[in-house]
């Protein structure tokens, strides 16, 4: 616990009340959002809740280096046309119809986070999405906002696609087969019920104008590959690098070595026939295009939340939703789907899943060994992966996709996305609930 409080303040209610006014701030999108965070976290030290070292150990520099390193991936990548060249092609197999391409982008986007990560996904497929919305004339939120919800769901379904599950996996030795076998049925009914929702929320309502449609039925993808070589060379390293993510657990390499290292390695391609002046202007051009203000975001974000978790905050939540329970197996997964789903939705799910998993563990004898314990661990998956969709700040790959959106103009509001997704969220744990109950619970 935190020893030189400024006034000798209650460390707990004091990082508490710091929590809730940065959220606060957030919410009240009067001042950017980094600045917000980072204003959070400069108070979680100068007022003692922190240490500056505690500070910065609370930083997750694993999901720092994983999107700073795809982001510069994705923008060398870019350069090549093949963003383009996807977006048109995926247009056309559309017919141009908005909503089928709504359909699409969802299913899309669901398949490459369970096979990728969450984050990976939404880097490579904003820039088409955005792209494409631009080039049919319609407002490119909702394909957006799809995506979000089919990256969080659909990394759900593996061990690689959403970060508290590498946790989870790691923890208790679990594969990326336990995983499918276990949740990819129920991810496969929450996809088929979004693309049912968004439909019914946006499909009619998504028009093209039909000059619009045949101009971008009359475009051949081909032509937008502006530098073939560029493009095998990005390509190549992209491989590699999602190679490097499904071989990481018998590698023993983070996800964020993978994507810097890559990130590195196609910088070298890049700029090597060029003289060194060029190279310098070229690198930083790259870096220039990297999204800085979601980076620094979550490093404030980052510090936050360890300001709570030091203080003892997540260890009182961990234990108070187990011991409402009174020791009920059944009672006990059900308590920590729904809460660790809230609670994702408004602090980060990594050091709550964290903060779980030990006292899980715990537990294991009382309830009847390992086997007795597991629908407690995918309760508590599904709560943390599928809860990030609640809010703007519940998961990586929201802020991902809103940073690079409102870097083309597109803007997110806290207060808009919360409307529609916090319930569509709730909803996605109601069927988590009925799966957990049937499929795993006496």
């Amino acid at each position: 616990m935190p020893e030189h409080v400024i006034f000798g303040l209650d460390p707990l209610w004091l990082s508490t009340a710091l929590l809730i006014l940065t959220y606060a701030a957030i919410m009240s999108e009067k001042i950017n959002r980094a600045v917000v965070a980072l204003l959070g976290a400069g108070l979680m030290i100068c007022l003692g809740v922190l240490t500056q070292e505690q500070a910065v150990h609370g930083v997750d520099f694993n999901t720092i280096a994983l999107l700073t390193g795809m982001m510069i991936l994705v923008n060398i990548t870019r350069k090549s046309g093949v963003f383009q060249y996807v977006a048109y092609w995926a247009a056309r197999k559309a017919g141009g119809v908005p909503w089928k391409l709504l359909i699409m982008l969802t299913l899309v986007t669901a398949v490459l986070s369970a096979l990728l990560d969450n984050v990976t996904t939404v880097l490579l497929l904003t820039p088409v999405t955005l792209l494409v919305a631009r080039e049919l004339d319609v407002p490119a939120y909702p394909f957006l906002f799809a995506e979000i919800f089919a990256s969080n769901i659909g990394g759900t379904a593996t061990l690689i696609g959403d970060p508290p599950n590498i946790l989870i996996g790691s923890a208790i030795g679990l594969s990326f087969n336990d995983f499918v076998q276990n949740l990819a049925p129920v991810v496969g009914v929450l996809i088929a019920l979004q693309v049912m929702a968004l439909h019914a929320i946006w499909g009619k309502k998504l028009r093209t104008n039909p000059d619009a449609q045949r101009s971008i039925m009359a475009i051949e993808p081909a032509d937008a590959i502006k530098e073939p070589g560029l493009l095998v060379s990005s390509l190549g390293v992209l491989f590699a690098v999602l190679a490097g993510f499904v071989t990481a657990r018998q590698t023993g390499l983070e996800p964020g070595t993978i994507a810097m290292f890559g990130a590195a390695v196609l910088m070298f391609l890049y700029v090597r026939r060029h003289p060194g002046a060029d190279q310098s202007h070229k690198v930083q051009d790259i870096f220039g295009e990297v999204e800085w203000v979601t980076i620094f975001f979550f490093i404030g974000l980052f510090m936050v939340v360890a300001g709570v978790e030091h203080a003892g905050l997540l260890e009182h939540l961990a234990h108070g939703l187990v011991d409402v329970t009174g020791g009920d197996r059944n009672f006990t997964a059900i308590v920590i789907l729904w809460a660790s789903a809230v609670l994702s939705a408004i602090i980060d799910n990594i050091p709550f899943v964290a903060t779980m998993i030990p006292l899980l563990k715990s537990m294991t004898p009382a309830m009847g060994g390992t086997e007795g314990v597991m629908p407690l661990w995918w309760a508590l998956s599904l709560g943390a992966c599928l809860g990030g969709n609640g809010t703007l700040v519940g998961a990586s790959a929201n802020l991902t996709v809103a940073g690079l959106a409102e870097r083309e103009g597109v803007h997110f509001k806290f207060l808009t996305y919360l409307k529609l997704a916090f319930p569509l969220m709730l909803g996605t744990i109601a069927v988590a609930h009925a799966y957990l109950y049937f499929w795993f619970l006496d």
